[in-house]
Protein backbone atom coordinates (compact mmCIF):
# COMPACT_ATOMS: atom_id res chain seq x y z
CA UNK A 1 0.00 0.00 0.00
CA UNK A 2 1.77 3.21 -1.33
CA UNK A 3 0.63 6.83 -2.35
CA UNK A 4 1.47 5.84 -5.89
CA UNK A 5 -1.25 6.57 -8.35
CA UNK A 6 -3.27 3.54 -9.41
CA UNK A 7 -2.35 1.92 -12.91
CA UNK A 8 -4.97 4.05 -15.60
CA UNK A 9 -4.71 7.10 -14.41
CA UNK A 10 -2.05 10.11 -15.45
CA UNK A 11 1.09 10.17 -13.12
CA UNK A 12 0.90 13.21 -10.14
CA UNK A 13 2.65 16.32 -11.78
CA UNK A 14 6.09 17.07 -9.30
CA UNK A 15 5.59 14.11 -7.12
CA UNK A 16 8.66 15.32 -5.19
CA UNK A 17 6.09 18.25 -4.09
CA UNK A 18 5.74 17.67 -0.46
CA UNK A 19 3.47 21.13 0.23
CA UNK A 20 2.82 20.76 4.06
CA UNK A 21 5.34 21.68 7.00
CA UNK A 22 4.65 21.42 10.77
CA UNK A 23 2.91 24.32 10.95
CA UNK A 24 0.35 23.24 8.35
CA UNK A 25 -0.01 19.90 10.20
CA UNK A 26 -0.48 21.84 13.41
CA UNK A 27 -2.62 23.93 12.01
CA UNK A 28 -4.92 21.53 10.86
CA UNK A 29 -4.97 19.66 14.03
CA UNK A 30 -5.87 23.19 15.86
CA UNK A 31 -8.19 24.40 13.70
CA UNK A 32 -10.42 21.69 13.13
CA UNK A 33 -10.33 20.85 17.24
CA UNK A 34 -11.36 24.53 18.02
CA UNK A 35 -14.55 25.75 16.25
CA UNK A 36 -17.67 26.88 17.43
CA UNK A 37 -18.64 25.13 20.39
CA UNK A 38 -15.82 26.15 22.96
CA UNK A 39 -17.62 29.31 23.02
CA UNK A 40 -20.76 27.91 24.90
CA UNK A 41 -18.88 25.62 27.02
CA UNK A 42 -17.56 28.43 29.94
CA UNK A 43 -21.88 28.47 30.50
CA UNK A 44 -22.20 24.89 29.73
CA UNK A 45 -20.11 23.90 32.63
CA UNK A 46 -20.59 26.93 34.98
CA UNK A 47 -23.40 24.75 37.28
CA UNK A 48 -20.40 22.31 38.25
CA UNK A 49 -18.44 24.89 39.66
CA UNK A 50 -14.78 24.82 40.15
CA UNK A 51 -15.37 20.71 39.95
CA UNK A 52 -15.79 21.25 35.71
CA UNK A 53 -11.95 21.25 35.92
CA UNK A 54 -11.87 18.07 36.47
CA UNK A 55 -13.44 17.21 33.75
CA UNK A 56 -11.22 19.07 31.22
CA UNK A 57 -7.86 17.39 33.01
CA UNK A 58 -9.65 14.24 32.43
CA UNK A 59 -10.43 14.85 28.29
CA UNK A 60 -7.66 17.16 28.10
CA UNK A 61 -5.07 14.35 29.62
CA UNK A 62 -6.50 11.43 27.84
CA UNK A 63 -6.51 13.86 24.19
CA UNK A 64 -2.73 13.95 24.81
CA UNK A 65 -2.79 10.26 25.36
CA UNK A 66 -4.50 9.36 22.12
CA UNK A 67 -1.95 12.42 20.82
CA UNK A 68 1.06 10.08 21.81
CA UNK A 69 -0.62 7.30 20.23
CA UNK A 70 -1.49 8.93 16.97
CA UNK A 71 2.23 10.57 17.03
CA UNK A 72 3.69 7.08 17.23
CA UNK A 73 1.69 5.60 14.68
CA UNK A 74 2.10 8.50 12.36
CA UNK A 75 6.16 7.72 12.96
CA UNK A 76 6.07 4.24 11.64
CA UNK A 77 4.06 5.29 7.61
CA UNK A 78 4.54 7.92 5.26
CA UNK A 79 0.91 6.84 3.78
CA UNK A 80 -2.07 9.12 3.50
CA UNK A 81 -5.26 8.84 5.63
CA UNK A 82 -4.48 8.70 8.95
CA UNK A 83 -6.72 6.20 11.42
CA UNK A 84 -7.37 4.57 8.20
CA UNK A 85 -4.08 3.79 7.11
CA UNK A 86 -3.21 2.74 10.72
CA UNK A 87 -6.31 -0.02 11.03
CA UNK A 88 -5.52 -1.25 7.63
CA UNK A 89 -2.00 -2.19 8.16
CA UNK A 90 -2.98 -3.83 11.98
CA UNK A 91 -6.11 -4.85 10.58
CA UNK A 92 -6.48 -5.60 6.94
CA UNK A 93 -8.47 -3.97 4.44
CA UNK A 94 -11.98 -4.32 5.01
CA UNK A 95 -11.60 -2.96 8.99
CA UNK A 96 -9.44 -0.09 7.13
CA UNK A 97 -12.46 0.49 5.08
CA UNK A 98 -14.90 0.74 7.38
CA UNK A 99 -12.97 3.55 9.07
CA UNK A 100 -12.55 5.47 6.17
CA UNK A 101 -16.16 5.05 5.10
CA UNK A 102 -17.78 5.96 8.59
CA UNK A 103 -15.05 9.20 8.67
CA UNK A 104 -15.81 10.17 5.39
CA UNK A 105 -19.45 10.03 6.17
CA UNK A 106 -18.91 11.74 9.34
CA UNK A 107 -16.71 14.98 7.71
CA UNK A 108 -19.76 15.76 4.63
CA UNK A 109 -22.25 15.28 7.42
CA UNK A 110 -20.82 17.58 9.80
CA UNK A 111 -19.96 19.85 7.04
CA UNK A 112 -23.08 21.78 6.58
CA UNK A 113 -23.71 21.67 10.42
CA UNK A 114 -20.41 24.01 10.71
CA UNK A 115 -21.18 26.10 7.88
CA UNK A 116 -24.86 26.84 9.77
CA UNK A 117 -23.05 27.85 12.75
CA UNK A 118 -20.79 30.50 10.72
CA UNK A 119 -24.34 32.00 9.52
CA UNK A 120 -25.39 31.92 12.90
CA UNK A 121 -22.57 34.12 14.02
CA UNK A 122 -22.87 36.20 10.79
CA UNK A 123 -26.31 36.84 12.10
CA UNK A 124 -24.97 39.12 15.14
CA UNK A 125 -23.78 41.31 12.84
CA UNK A 126 -26.54 41.15 10.36
CA UNK A 127 -29.35 40.16 12.61
CA UNK A 128 -31.84 40.42 9.67
CA UNK A 129 -30.16 37.04 8.81
CA UNK A 130 -32.36 35.39 11.32
CA UNK A 131 -35.79 35.81 9.37
CA UNK A 132 -34.37 35.10 6.11
CA UNK A 133 -33.93 31.69 5.30
CA UNK A 134 -32.96 31.56 1.52
CA UNK A 135 -30.30 33.97 2.56
CA UNK A 136 -28.89 31.44 4.86
CA UNK A 137 -28.90 28.74 3.10
CA UNK A 138 -26.97 30.62 -0.02
CA UNK A 139 -24.82 31.90 2.61
CA UNK A 140 -23.60 28.10 3.82
CA UNK A 141 -23.35 27.19 0.57
CA UNK A 142 -21.41 29.98 -0.87
CA UNK A 143 -18.87 29.44 2.10
CA UNK A 144 -18.56 25.52 1.41
CA UNK A 145 -17.72 25.86 -2.37
CA UNK A 146 -15.71 28.74 -1.53
CA UNK A 147 -13.34 26.93 0.74
CA UNK A 148 -13.84 23.93 -1.70
CA UNK A 149 -12.43 25.95 -4.62
CA UNK A 150 -9.59 26.76 -2.40
CA UNK A 151 -8.54 23.36 -1.23
CA UNK A 152 -9.23 22.24 -5.51
CA UNK A 153 -6.64 24.80 -5.99
CA UNK A 154 -3.94 22.80 -4.28
CA UNK A 155 -2.64 21.50 -0.81
CA UNK A 156 -0.63 24.62 -0.14
CA UNK A 157 -3.29 27.10 -0.59
CA UNK A 158 -5.69 25.22 1.40
CA UNK A 159 -2.50 24.70 3.83
CA UNK A 160 -1.92 28.09 3.99
CA UNK A 161 -5.59 29.15 4.34
CA UNK A 162 -5.82 27.03 7.50
CA UNK A 163 -2.48 28.33 9.19
CA UNK A 164 -3.77 31.85 8.92
CA UNK A 165 -7.19 31.29 10.45
CA UNK A 166 -5.82 29.19 12.85
CA UNK A 167 -3.65 32.28 14.08
CA UNK A 168 -6.38 34.69 14.02
CA UNK A 169 -8.92 32.36 15.48
CA UNK A 170 -6.58 31.92 18.30
CA UNK A 171 -6.19 35.91 19.01
CA UNK A 172 -9.18 36.52 21.04
CA UNK A 173 -9.12 33.19 22.80
CA UNK A 174 -5.43 34.76 23.69
CA UNK A 175 -6.39 37.68 24.61
CA UNK A 176 -9.31 36.18 26.83
CA UNK A 177 -6.87 34.81 29.01
CA UNK A 178 -4.50 37.75 29.40
CA UNK A 179 -7.86 39.75 30.23
CA UNK A 180 -8.68 37.05 33.05
CA UNK A 181 -5.64 37.24 34.39
CA UNK A 182 -5.40 41.43 34.43
CA UNK A 183 -8.73 41.79 35.74
CA UNK A 184 -10.29 38.92 36.35
CA UNK A 185 -11.30 37.56 39.68
CA UNK A 186 -11.21 35.40 42.46
CA UNK A 187 -13.94 36.41 43.78
CA UNK A 188 -16.35 36.07 40.57
CA UNK A 189 -15.30 32.08 40.58
CA UNK A 190 -18.05 29.55 41.08
CA UNK A 191 -18.07 27.21 44.23
CA UNK A 192 -16.06 23.81 43.92
CA UNK A 193 -19.46 21.97 44.22
CA UNK A 194 -22.47 23.82 43.75
CA UNK A 195 -24.70 21.07 42.99
CA UNK A 196 -24.08 19.07 45.70
CA UNK A 197 -23.76 16.04 43.68
CA UNK A 198 -20.94 13.09 44.23
CA UNK A 199 -17.30 13.92 42.98
CA UNK A 200 -17.16 11.11 40.83
CA UNK A 201 -20.14 11.64 38.68
CA UNK A 202 -20.24 15.02 37.89
CA UNK A 203 -16.57 14.22 36.92
CA UNK A 204 -18.22 11.82 34.51
CA UNK A 205 -20.43 14.15 33.33
CA UNK A 206 -17.95 17.31 32.69
CA UNK A 207 -15.58 14.61 30.84
CA UNK A 208 -19.05 13.97 28.69
CA UNK A 209 -19.40 18.09 27.62
CA UNK A 210 -15.92 18.91 27.11
CA UNK A 211 -14.57 14.95 25.47
CA UNK A 212 -16.03 17.19 21.77
CA UNK A 213 -14.13 20.20 22.29
CA UNK A 214 -11.21 17.40 21.82
CA UNK A 215 -12.35 16.04 18.17
CA UNK A 216 -10.72 16.25 15.35
CA UNK A 217 -7.24 15.34 16.45
CA UNK A 218 -6.54 13.15 13.59
CA UNK A 219 -6.93 15.71 10.70
CA UNK A 220 -2.78 16.84 11.06
CA UNK A 221 -1.99 12.72 10.50
CA UNK A 222 -4.89 12.44 7.47
CA UNK A 223 -2.90 13.85 4.86
CA UNK A 224 0.54 12.17 5.51
CA UNK A 225 1.67 11.65 1.47
CA UNK A 226 1.66 15.64 1.24
CA UNK A 227 3.87 16.35 4.12
CA UNK A 228 7.76 16.64 4.07
CA UNK A 229 9.25 14.30 6.23
CA UNK A 230 6.17 13.05 7.51
CA UNK A 231 7.66 10.25 10.32
CA UNK A 232 9.33 13.38 12.19
CA UNK A 233 6.68 16.03 11.43
CA UNK A 234 3.37 14.77 12.17
CA UNK A 235 4.52 12.93 15.49
CA UNK A 236 5.27 16.58 16.27
CA UNK A 237 2.69 18.60 15.09
CA UNK A 238 0.05 16.10 16.62
CA UNK A 239 1.21 16.38 20.27
CA UNK A 240 1.99 20.31 20.18
CA UNK A 241 -1.53 20.61 18.42
CA UNK A 242 -3.16 19.21 20.95
CA UNK A 243 -1.50 20.37 23.53
CA UNK A 244 -2.29 23.92 22.22
CA UNK A 245 -5.96 23.25 22.35
CA UNK A 246 -5.76 21.84 26.04
CA UNK A 247 -4.04 24.89 27.24
CA UNK A 248 -6.13 27.05 25.45
CA UNK A 249 -9.47 25.45 26.28
CA UNK A 250 -8.29 25.01 30.19
CA UNK A 251 -6.99 28.71 29.89
CA UNK A 252 -9.79 30.58 28.61
CA UNK A 253 -12.51 28.97 30.22
CA UNK A 254 -10.84 29.47 33.79
CA UNK A 255 -10.40 33.29 32.64
CA UNK A 256 -14.37 33.71 32.04
CA UNK A 257 -14.88 32.57 34.92
CA UNK A 258 -12.82 34.98 36.59
CA UNK A 259 -14.89 37.73 34.14
CA UNK A 260 -18.23 36.74 34.96
CA UNK A 261 -19.80 36.28 37.87
CA UNK A 262 -21.46 32.51 38.45
CA UNK A 263 -24.54 33.76 38.99
CA UNK A 264 -24.38 35.56 35.42
CA UNK A 265 -22.52 33.17 33.73
CA UNK A 266 -24.84 30.18 34.53
CA UNK A 267 -27.20 32.22 32.47
CA UNK A 268 -25.23 34.03 29.75
CA UNK A 269 -25.67 33.07 26.27
CA UNK A 270 -22.58 34.83 24.90
CA UNK A 271 -19.96 34.09 27.33
CA UNK A 272 -16.63 35.11 25.75
CA UNK A 273 -18.66 38.28 24.71
CA UNK A 274 -19.84 39.01 28.46
CA UNK A 275 -16.24 38.38 29.43
CA UNK A 276 -15.22 40.56 26.66
CA UNK A 277 -16.69 43.52 28.10
CA UNK A 278 -13.77 44.58 30.68
CA UNK A 279 -11.72 44.98 27.18
CA UNK A 280 -13.96 47.84 26.14
CA UNK A 281 -16.65 48.44 23.37
CA UNK A 282 -14.62 46.45 21.12
CA UNK A 283 -13.90 43.42 22.86
CA UNK A 284 -17.55 41.52 22.32
CA UNK A 285 -17.47 42.41 18.44
CA UNK A 286 -13.91 41.06 18.60
CA UNK A 287 -14.97 38.14 20.26
CA UNK A 288 -17.60 37.49 17.22
CA UNK A 289 -15.43 38.39 14.75
CA UNK A 290 -13.20 35.02 16.43
CA UNK A 291 -16.03 33.03 16.34
CA UNK A 292 -16.50 33.43 12.52
CA UNK A 293 -12.71 33.01 12.36
CA UNK A 294 -12.95 30.02 14.31
CA UNK A 295 -15.57 28.26 12.63
CA UNK A 296 -14.37 29.05 9.07
CA UNK A 297 -10.88 27.51 9.80
CA UNK A 298 -12.96 24.46 11.44
CA UNK A 299 -14.85 23.77 8.30
CA UNK A 300 -12.03 24.48 6.03
CA UNK A 301 -9.97 21.36 7.75
CA UNK A 302 -12.69 19.30 7.23
CA UNK A 303 -13.59 20.27 3.55
CA UNK A 304 -9.66 19.42 3.18
CA UNK A 305 -9.71 16.11 5.32
CA UNK A 306 -12.81 15.17 3.09
CA UNK A 307 -10.97 14.96 0.23
CA UNK A 308 -7.67 13.07 1.77
CA UNK A 309 -9.83 10.50 3.16
CA UNK A 310 -11.21 8.93 -0.08
CA UNK A 311 -8.18 9.91 -1.99
CA UNK A 312 -6.49 7.40 0.59
CA UNK A 313 -8.36 4.55 0.19
CA UNK A 314 -8.58 5.23 -3.59
CA UNK A 315 -4.93 4.82 -3.65
CA UNK A 316 -4.87 1.46 -2.18
CA UNK A 317 -7.34 0.38 -4.75
CA UNK A 318 -10.00 -0.17 -2.39
CA UNK A 319 -12.61 2.81 -3.94
CA UNK A 320 -12.58 3.67 -7.74
CA UNK A 321 -9.93 5.34 -9.41
CA UNK A 322 -11.40 8.81 -10.27
CA UNK A 323 -11.52 9.59 -6.44
CA UNK A 324 -7.26 9.43 -7.12
CA UNK A 325 -7.26 11.97 -9.81
CA UNK A 326 -5.14 14.88 -8.30
CA UNK A 327 -3.93 17.92 -10.17
CA UNK A 328 -0.56 19.37 -10.36
CA UNK A 329 -1.57 21.25 -7.19
CA UNK A 330 -1.83 17.59 -5.75
CA UNK A 331 -5.93 18.20 -4.69
CA UNK A 332 -7.76 15.42 -5.25
CA UNK A 333 -10.39 17.53 -6.89
CA UNK A 334 -13.04 15.03 -7.93
CA UNK A 335 -13.63 13.62 -3.68
CA UNK A 336 -13.34 17.44 -3.18
CA UNK A 337 -16.37 17.63 -5.02
CA UNK A 338 -18.41 14.73 -4.67
CA UNK A 339 -17.38 15.50 -0.41
CA UNK A 340 -19.00 18.75 -0.85
CA UNK A 341 -21.88 18.32 -3.36
CA UNK A 342 -22.93 15.38 -0.55
CA UNK A 343 -22.92 17.63 2.29
CA UNK A 344 -24.48 20.88 -0.03
CA UNK A 345 -27.40 18.19 -0.44
CA UNK A 346 -27.61 17.92 3.09
CA UNK A 347 -27.43 21.35 4.26
CA UNK A 348 -30.91 22.12 1.62
CA UNK A 349 -32.45 19.26 3.55
CA UNK A 350 -32.11 21.09 6.63
CA UNK A 351 -34.03 23.97 4.75
CA UNK A 352 -36.84 21.79 4.19
CA UNK A 353 -39.49 21.68 5.81
CA UNK A 354 -40.40 18.13 6.63
CA UNK A 355 -36.86 16.97 6.07
CA UNK A 356 -34.81 18.50 9.19
CA UNK A 357 -35.43 15.32 10.88
CA UNK A 358 -34.13 13.84 8.17
CA UNK A 359 -30.53 15.58 8.72
CA UNK A 360 -30.48 15.43 12.45
CA UNK A 361 -30.83 11.80 11.92
CA UNK A 362 -28.05 11.64 9.19
CA UNK A 363 -25.90 13.81 12.31
CA UNK A 364 -26.92 11.03 15.32
CA UNK A 365 -25.37 8.24 12.82
CA UNK A 366 -22.19 9.83 12.39
CA UNK A 367 -21.47 10.83 15.81
CA UNK A 368 -20.07 7.23 16.72
CA UNK A 369 -18.01 7.45 13.37
CA UNK A 370 -16.01 9.94 14.80
CA UNK A 371 -14.91 8.20 17.71
CA UNK A 372 -14.59 4.75 16.26
CA UNK A 373 -10.96 5.76 14.58
CA UNK A 374 -9.38 6.99 17.31
CA UNK A 375 -10.06 3.41 19.27
CA UNK A 376 -8.85 1.46 16.32
CA UNK A 377 -6.10 3.54 16.34
CA UNK A 378 -5.26 2.55 19.94
CA UNK A 379 -5.50 -0.85 19.70
CA UNK A 380 -3.13 -0.66 16.46
CA UNK A 381 -0.81 0.66 18.55
CA UNK A 382 -1.32 -1.96 21.35
CA UNK A 383 -0.71 -4.18 18.81
CA UNK A 384 2.38 -2.91 17.28
CA UNK A 385 3.61 -2.23 20.68
CA UNK A 386 2.64 -5.19 23.10
CA UNK A 387 5.91 -7.47 22.36
CA UNK A 388 8.47 -4.68 22.34
CA UNK A 389 7.29 -1.34 24.11
CA UNK A 390 4.89 -2.54 27.27
CA UNK A 391 5.36 1.23 28.21
CA UNK A 392 3.41 2.61 25.09
CA UNK A 393 1.46 -0.58 25.14
CA UNK A 394 0.26 0.90 28.23
CA UNK A 395 -0.40 4.14 26.39
CA UNK A 396 -2.69 2.79 24.07
CA UNK A 397 -4.44 0.89 26.72
CA UNK A 398 -5.26 4.32 28.17
CA UNK A 399 -5.99 6.15 25.06
CA UNK A 400 -8.20 2.81 24.08
CA UNK A 401 -10.10 3.25 27.59
CA UNK A 402 -10.44 7.00 27.61
CA UNK A 403 -12.01 6.07 24.08
CA UNK A 404 -14.72 3.46 25.01
CA UNK A 405 -15.55 5.67 27.69
CA UNK A 406 -16.36 8.20 24.86
CA UNK A 407 -18.21 5.74 22.81
CA UNK A 408 -20.57 4.73 25.80
CA UNK A 409 -21.20 7.93 26.43
CA UNK A 410 -22.92 8.93 23.57
CA UNK A 411 -25.81 7.22 24.63
CA UNK A 412 -27.24 3.78 23.35
CA UNK A 413 -28.93 5.12 20.08
CA UNK A 414 -26.10 7.30 18.70
CA UNK A 415 -24.23 3.33 18.90
CA UNK A 416 -26.89 1.41 17.86
CA UNK A 417 -27.03 4.04 14.06
CA UNK A 418 -23.76 4.77 14.06
CA UNK A 419 -23.39 0.96 14.24
CA UNK A 420 -25.35 0.51 10.95
CA UNK A 421 -23.91 3.17 9.71
CA UNK A 422 -20.38 1.52 9.65
CA UNK A 423 -22.35 -1.95 8.84
CA UNK A 424 -23.46 0.37 5.28
CA UNK A 425 -19.73 0.57 4.82
CA UNK A 426 -19.53 -3.52 3.70
CA UNK A 427 -21.28 -3.49 0.95
CA UNK A 428 -19.67 -0.28 -0.10
CA UNK A 429 -16.11 -1.74 0.20
CA UNK A 430 -17.29 -4.88 -1.95
CA UNK A 431 -19.03 -3.14 -4.55
CA UNK A 432 -16.35 0.12 -4.77
CA UNK A 433 -12.78 -1.91 -5.06
CA UNK A 434 -10.85 -2.11 -8.40
CA UNK A 435 -10.80 -5.04 -10.29
CA UNK A 436 -7.61 -6.34 -11.95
Amino acid sequence: MTDTTPAGLPPLPNPALKPLSFWGCWSLTVGVMIGSGIFLLPTVLAPYGLMSFGGWLLTGGSSILLALVLARLAGRTTRTGGPYAYAADAFGDLPGFLIAWGYWASVWIATPTIALAFVGYLSVFFPQLNDAPVAQAALALGLLWTLTLISIRGVREAGLVQLVMTFLKLIPLILIIIAGLAFGSADNLPELNPTGGHPLAILATTALLTMWAFAGMEAGVIPAGEVANPQKTMPRAIFTGVLTVALVYIGSTAAVMMLVPADQLAQSTSPFSDAARVLGTWGPPLVAIGALVSTAGSLNGNIFTSGQMPLAVALDRLAPKFLAIRNKGHAPYWALILATSVSSILLILNFSRGLVGAFTFLLMMSTLTTLIPMLISALAEFKHSWASARGWAAVAVAGALYSVFAILGSGLEVLAWGALLLAAGVPVFYLGRQRG
